[in-house]
């Protein structure tokens, strides 16, 4: 009979141990990155209110497309190839990849700063503001990512950390500033400090020069996790932009107010990749009949997380809220229930989305993603036709439990392909 300590000394218990540090790791890091994110939009709707919080939003809500631009070109096809690889093969991957998400801030900065002067009010000079700093917001997203393929999750940690500390001060001269474009400044340059740093954790300098090299190697993946991570994030920004012409700016500001209070799973969503991803791919590789569970266990807890936090948020009292949000909290405090359920039904389609990720089936996961993005759209869009920016909560709701069923079936079937056709789906150089 195998006794509870020798279970822990064989490979398999090793293996368990392993893989509880990795996600452990992610996990601090996810919320690293929450507080982070949760006390840059709060400190900021506080100190500018509800329309020019609004108008924060939407250079938010524009940075999330370019990251997602990244993402899919540089970083996800790194995790899903060169986790857990040799230390040379990593080393080399990492140099390139980050020269391509350096790449894409660069380019995608250099046209926020053109289309800035044209769009004036408050909204021109912040997004030429985020021009400048999106290089350096790209490239510490970009180690993130890097640690977590190598299974260092800690120094990801370490890096946000380093990034919350140096938003303190930055944060306090916007304050003293008083505009969007000065807490746009302040949010980059602390990124900037946190990606600088990355170069000196990892011992690695970014390659902008192999960018063509990278993304002409993995553009079998790169590319339609492009159009599907610019789904994602598209249709957000489609959606505030829509909901600011249909009911106003400041419904994006309450919109946003509401996913602030949800901001740990909204985080832990958006950054997905960096832990499941890449664990869900080391699955694929030991025990590949391991890989369904794994995606539901995932997608089913973080969902039963979400409802609990909603739950909880309903029992805030209001003297509470408006000291958290300020003006913003009576507004965004009616949009807690549908933001709740949409987010629950987010976290089980991404469940599924990791082990389609894993399987490297990115025709299936695309098909998805852009279906599910028309869900979102329409949805929040039509609900704010019908019933202004509650109605808008309500139609995302409806439309991400909708897609994770959609998600579900598309990974039961990719599973089934692999087991009629067992070729290797994951390259490992």
């Amino acid at each position: 009979m195998t006794t509870e300590k020798e279970k822990s000394t064989t490979p398999a218990g090793a293996s368990k141990r392993a893989m509880a540090g990795r996600l452990s790791w992610g996990l601090a890091d996810q919320a690293a990155s929450s507080m982070t994110n949760f006390a840059v939009g709060i400190y900021v709707a506080r100190s500018l209110g509800p329309a020019a919080f609004g108008v924060f939003s939407l250079a938010w809500v524009t940075y999330g497309v370019v990251l997602s631009i990244s993402r899919g070109l540089a970083t996800d096809p790194l995790m899903v190839r060169f986790s857990g690889v040799p230390d040379a093969s990593w080393r080399g991957a990492v140099a390139r990849s980050s020269g391509a998400a350096l790449g894409v801030g660069t380019a995608t900065g250099a046209a926020c700063l053109v289309i800035g002067p044209a769009l004036g009010g408050q909204v021109g000079p912040a997004f030429a503001c985020l021009g400048v700093m999106l290089p350096g917001l790209l490239l510490q997203d970009a180690w993130r990512f890097s640690f977590f393929a190598a299974g260092t999750g800690r120094k990801a940690f370490v890096n946000d950390l380093v990034m919350g500390v140096a938003l303190v001060p930055a944060m306090v001269v916007a304050a003293r500033v008083g505009s969007v474009a000065a807490f746009v400044l302040a949010w980059g340059a602390a990124a900037a400090v946190a990606a600088v740093y990355g170069c000196l954790q990892s011992g690695i300098r970014p390659r902008p020069a192999g960018a063509r090299e990278w993304l002409r190697e993995h553009r079998d993946l790169g590319y339609r996790y492009l159009v599907e991570n610019v789904g994602v994030s598209g249709a957000g920004q489609l959606r505030a932009y829509g909901l600011g012409a249909i009911v106003g700016v400041g419904a994006v500001g309450v919109v946003r107010g509401a996913e602030l209070l949800l901001g740990p799973f909204l985080a832990v969503l958006m950054g997905l990749s960096l832990v499941t991803v890449a664990e869900a791919a080391r699955v694929l590789r030991r025990a590949p009949h391991r890989l369904r569970v794994f995606c539901l266990l995932l997608g089913g807890g973080q969902a039963a997380a979400a409802l609990l936090w909603g739950a909880a948020l309903l029992l805030v009292p209001d003297r509470f809220g408006e000291l958290v949000l300020g003006g913003v909290w009576h507004s965004a405090s009616e949009l807690i229930v549908p933001a709740t359920l949409g987010v629950a039904g987010a976290s089980l389609g991404t469940g599924a989305a990791a082990g389609l990720r894993a399987l490297a089936a990115a025709r299936r996961s695309l098909r998805c993603q852009l279906i599910a993005s028309t869900f979102y759209v329409s949805g929040g869009l039509g609900g704010a036709v019908v019933a202004g920016t509650v109605g808008s909560a309500w139609g995302v709701a409806a439309a991400t439990s909708s897609s994770a069923a959609m998600w579900w079936l598309q990974l039961r079937s990719a599973l089934r392909e692999r087991h009629r056709n067992p070729l290797p789906e994951v390259r490992t150089p």
